[in-house]
């Protein structure tokens, strides 16, 4: 008796597998004549939070910080950088003549690094020629010092955005892994969440890393500018007073 029933049985699982089989045919027949894909829109948004708080919050952080600081540095950089034009000449003028006062009173007023730094060694002037430059170069160091301000915090994202970016891959790809050992069969949907957020991560991590690298590469050329142009007015400060002993 129990033949007939197995047999019985066999026929049912031929059967609903046939009609499985003839549903599949019907679908795929009926896209290929409709030739539409059903597909979601997604925003930017959904897409970035697919990355994982924990990995995107951070790369939030270090984006909006290397944008302040660009900006912040751009414009003080730019203020270091703006010079008047016949101020060595002028400052060269008042010291021929022995104007301390006024070449000192020109120094405050123009406020820039050069400025600051030559208003040091018309204070020094009376003592040897060593000390004089000596002083220049110090407060010279504190200048440069005052452009180079979280740079180096610029420098770190660079380097570190990425790497986060990749600790996200690698986090996306264990999930991945987690999802097939439980789902036991590997599907498409098992798989995509962990995927996502390992190609998201990698992305939003080499965007940020890249343009902080530019940004402060931009940064540094300017300050570079800006100490050869302190460089090149002491130099011709300490001429100016050799002068009267040619």
């Amino acid at each position: 008796m129990q033949f007939p029933l197995l047999v019985l049985a066999r026929i049912q699982d031929l059967t609903l597998g046939g009609s499985a089989a003839q549903e599949a045919e019907g679908a795929s027949d009926a896209l290929s004549a409709t030739g539409e894909v059903v597909t979601r829109d997604v925003s930017i948004f959904e897409l970035l939070l697919s990355g994982g708080w924990y990995i995107m919050l951070p790369l939030a952080i270090m984006s909006f910080i290397a944008i302040f600081i660009f900006f912040e540095r751009s414009m003080a950089i730019r203020k270091a950088a703006k010079e008047d034009g016949d101020f060595m000449a002028k400052l060269k003028d008042y010291l021929s003549a022995g104007n301390l006062d006024s070449a000192r009173n020109l120094c405050e007023q123009s406020g820039t690094p050069i400025a600051r730094m030559l208003h040091k060694g018309i204070a020094r002037i009376g003592k040897p020629l060593k000390d004089i430059s000596a002083s220049i170069e110090n407060v010279g160091k504190l200048e440069i010092y005052s452009l180079e301000k979280n740079l180096s915090t610029l420098a770190t994202i660079a380097g570190a955005a990425p790497m986060i970016g990749f600790l996200g891959t690698v986090i996306g790809m264990v999930n991945v892994f987690l999802d097939m050992e439980n789902a036991g069969m590997v599907r498409v949907d098992d798989i995509s969440s962990g995927t996502k957020q390992a190609m998201i991560t990698t992305i939003v991590g080499l965007i940020v890393g890249i343009i902080a690298y530019m940004a402060y590469n931009h940064l540094v050329s300017r300050v570079s500018k800006v100490i050869h142009k302190m460089e090149a007015s002491s130099l011709e400060f300490i001429d100016i007073l050799e002068e009267p002993a040619r």
